[in-house]
């Protein structure tokens, strides 16, 4: 630390590293040219190394150039992070965990609302599939999707979607449209690997009436989004929750094959440690949270 020179013997390196002349550098630092000349000795007898070549223009030696991106990563960092610090200042941060199909496709799109409604609230997403303890390091509060059994902790209820075939307008193009859920079977199926939560064709298939001994497949996707993705590129027709096909649906990307009600066994909760809950900007968001799912929750009936 004895080798650290004042900030602004820093800065007149920094500034000089971009700069062919003493001159050009010294109107960027606002000083005299003979006081970014002494700011540069005084740094290379501090440091005893030669950062400059000295003549019609200044040039790094070796040891300069080796320095300079150190030294001008330090300033742009530090600026961006006092730039950050000024942002949030008089605002509060919240930890929100959740999983990342979830994140993406509805809650991201929602999060401008929030904004507009509690400026001061800042919201920094966390997104894992697995479960989690609610430690010193973990985020606040959580959206898990479930049965709804917390008996531990503080949980609201938000919504529970419709589950149901989507397929893009070039596949239907190529297939035609189906009439009847039983035709699906010709069809090509994407399947989703995964939990119980996962929705299932066989049990989509019971629910609508149409006895199937194997589906044929030929992809398993161990993601949500890959499904949906694989289905927007017409590979096959993919069984989706109604809260991850919105947008899609919306702009007509894909289409929704069929009218027929089939609830989710399982919903989203948002969850904390009791009396998490009562904290301000936790009640603000969880208002906010709980008003924007009963939107979607009449939607999606």
């Amino acid at each position: 630390m004895r080798d650290l020179p004042p900030t602004a013997t820093l800065r007149a390196f920094e500034v000089a590293t971009r700069h062919a002349t003493f001159t050009s550098a010294s109107e960027e630092l606002h000083i005299t040219q003979s006081a970014v000349s002494h700011q540069l000795k005084h740094l290379e007898d501090l440091w005893g190394l030669q950062l400059f070549e000295r003549g019609r223009s200044l040039r790094l030696t070796p040891a300069g150039a080796a320095l300079a991106p150190i030294v001008r990563e330090f300033f742009m960092s530090l600026g961006a992070t006092l730039a950050d610090l000024r942002e949030q200042k008089g605002r509060v941060r919240l930890r929100v965990s959740t999983t990342y199909s979830f994140a993406l496709k509805w809650l991201l799109p929602r999060l401008p609302s929030l904004s507009r409604q509690h400026p001061e609230i800042l919201v920094t997403l966390e997104t894992t599939d697995t479960a989690i303890h609610f430690s010193s390091t973990e985020p606040e509060v959580a959206i898990r999707f479930g049965s709804g059994n917390y008996p531990a902790l503080h949980s609201d209820f938000m919504f529970r979607e419709q589950i149901f075939p989507v397929a893009s307008p070039e596949l239907l193009n190529r297939f035609g449209v189906p009439h009847d859920p039983a035709e699906l079977l010709r069809y090509p199926l994407l399947t989703r690997d995964g939990s119980d939560l996962v929705p299932k064709w066989a049990l989509w298939f019971q629910q609508v009436g149409v006895a199937i001994s194997a589906l044929k497949e030929n992809v398993r996707f161990a993601d949500t989004n890959m499904t949906i993705e694989a289905a927007l590129l017409g590979q096959g027709v993919a069984l989706a929750r109604s809260g991850h096909v919105e947008a899609e649906i919306g702009d007509g990307s894909l289409v929704r094959l069929f009218d027929v009600p089939f609830p989710s066994p399982v919903a989203y909760y948002f969850v904390c440690p009791k009396g998490v809950e009562s904290q301000p900007h936790i009640v603000n968001f969880r208002h906010w949270l709980l008003a924007e799912s009963g939107k979607a929750q009449q939607v999606y009936r």
